[in-house]
């Protein structure tokens, strides 16, 4: 157990501490971005990010993960917080919790070898899109002030990692929005700031209990919204580890991450944080930075909390250029370029696949029916796919009397109709062979086909014989299959 817990928590303490002081710093730009998307007051994104990113660093599966408010989770919420006030919104975010606790109880994490890379490139890409889409309204009948402001924030995230040693120490979201904020404190500007869009943390988090009527109605208000949650963060969160696996070259617990974000959740409601999951580019930018365990995220959260508890009159004066600037730079960062780039190389397959998830995520603005819609589209270009693989051959033996067909591939519902349309069967033969060794019979539409074939050759005079059948097709032919049965043709008519 010692050398457990040295192994995930003391391994690499240095490094852990200095990565998730520089993630806590970009978090806090983040966390008040995503909190407006939402339609909240800032404190709830802050008090999220904290609660979730610090409850997770001892009950998630994926050491060294950031987890915290995020812009896909933000999105989801918009239409209830606008309908039916933020008490629903904690209540949401309990109820998601327990859906994705059961999750991983149930390992629904197993499932995610379903959704392809391309459902996962189109989920990426929708969600940079939603997230800069978020920002117009920030950036339209302005003052040029604003303007101003945003590009030159534009200016500092992307020219300041160039300049030699700091640019690489301190993250240049968070130099931006101190810049911007120092002018606009010294210029007084009337422009939008965060205090102005609501109350900020003076304090630390405290119990709440949502002040909503706990019946029927209320859970079929939150339920869908706490369904859409719980989906979109687990897809998010399973993406992020993997993306973490992959850099650290290590495994992680995929069902104990989904337990995890279900625990984070449930204590994020109770303290007034709405809901959230695994965030890509801010466990990016800590495993870049050297976090490797489980101190690194616990880091994070607390210093986010410190800061924000000890300096949130200062918060309350960052423009709101800035936030949209810094979103700006996530939406971009976000977005799989390379899937565009790509895209004349890829399959055409894969870039409707991909293309379709993107439509229809922005016109539903639900990532999880764009998702569903993906997942549901890649399996039939699969099915579609694999059934062309069979192929069906034959020859005469020397006699003229006895054809022998060789069938190599898949047969299911997909190739079912190929399979038993390949067979001559106004052929004058006296007997047939079909040689299966290098097929397989999937389902009952192959079964039923195989029946139909050897049937009508058997009408026509025909002896048939199947041979070299595995085991596994055999036992599915053994249970379903009609044509060695006593009024088999009657058998056949009744499927």
């Amino acid at each position: 157990m010692l050398q457990l817990i040295r192994e995930h928590w003391f391994s690499n303490v240095r490094a852990d501490m200095l990565s998730g002081l520089v993630v806590a710093l970009a978090l806090i730009p983040e966390a008040l971005a995503f909190s407006i998307i939402a339609g909240v007051d800032p404190k709830v994104g802050l008090y999220a990010s904290f609660c979730i990113c610090t409850v997770n660093a001892f009950v998630g599966g994926r050491p060294a993960m950031i987890s915290a408010a995020t812009g896909s989770m933000a999105l989801v919420m918009v239409t209830l917080v606008a309908k039916h006030g933020v008490d629903y919104l904690f209540a949401t975010t309990i109820l998601t919790g327990i859906f994705q606790f059961i999750a991983g109880s149930l390992r629904l994490a197993n499932y995610m070898r379903f959704v392809s890379r391309s459902v996962v490139t189109g989920f990426v890409n929708a969600l940079a899109i939603l997230i800069f889409w978020a920002q117009i309204p920030e950036l339209t009948n302005v003052s040029w002030v604003v303007y101003a402001m945003a590009a030159g924030s534009l200016a500092i995230i992307y020219l300041f990692p160039y300049i030699p040693v700091i640019g690489r120490i301190f993250p240049s979201p968070l130099i931006a929005i101190l810049v911007m904020t120092g002018i606009y404190m010294s210029g007084h500007f009337d422009i939008h700031t965060v205090g102005d869009m609501g109350q900020l943390p003076g304090s630390l988090p405290s119990l709440i209990w949502p002040d909503i009527p706990w019946n029927w109605h209320s859970f079929s208000i939150i339920a869908p919204y706490a369904l859409t949650l719980t989906v979109v963060g687990l897809m998010e969160s399973m993406m992020t580890a993997t993306i973490v696996d992959d850099l650290t070259d290590s495994g992680s617990n995929k069902n104990q991450e989904c337990r995890g974000q279900g625990i984070s959740n449930i204590c994020t409601g109770f303290i007034g944080g709405m809901a959230g999951c695994g965030m890509i580019g801010q466990t990016v930018i800590n495993v870049k930075s050297g976090g490797r365990t489980r101190l690194s995220t616990l880091t994070a959260g607390i210093v986010l909390l410190i800061m924000v508890v000890f300096l949130s009159d200062w918060v309350g004066q960052i423009p709101m250029a800035a936030l949209a600037a810094v979103m700006i730079m996530v939406s971009i960062g976000t977005f799989s370029w390379e899937s565009i780039r790509d895209m004349p190389k890829h399959p055409l397959s894969t870039n409707l696949v991909m293309v379709t998830v993107v439509a229809v995520v922005v016109a539903t603005s639900n990532l999880a029916i764009g998702v569903f819609v993906g997942v549901l589209l890649s399996a039939l270009f699969f099915a579609n796919k694999v059934g062309r693989l069979l192929h069906i051959t034959s020859h005469l033996t020397d006699d003229g009397e006895h054809r022998i067909y060789e069938i190599t591939g898949q047969v299911f519902f997909a190739s079912a109709n190929s399979f038993r349309h390949a067979f001559d069967y106004g052929e004058s033969l006296s007997a047939v062979t079909i040689d299966v060794h290098r097929a397989h019979f999937w389902d009952i539409s192959a079964v039923e086909a195989l029946d139909r074939a050897v049937l009508r050759l058997r009408r026509e005079g025909m002896t048939v014989d199947i041979v070299g059948m595995n085991e596994a097709s055999k036992t599915l032919v053994d249970q379903v299959a009609v044509h060695d049965k006593p009024d088999a043709e009657k058998l056949l008519e009744q499927h």
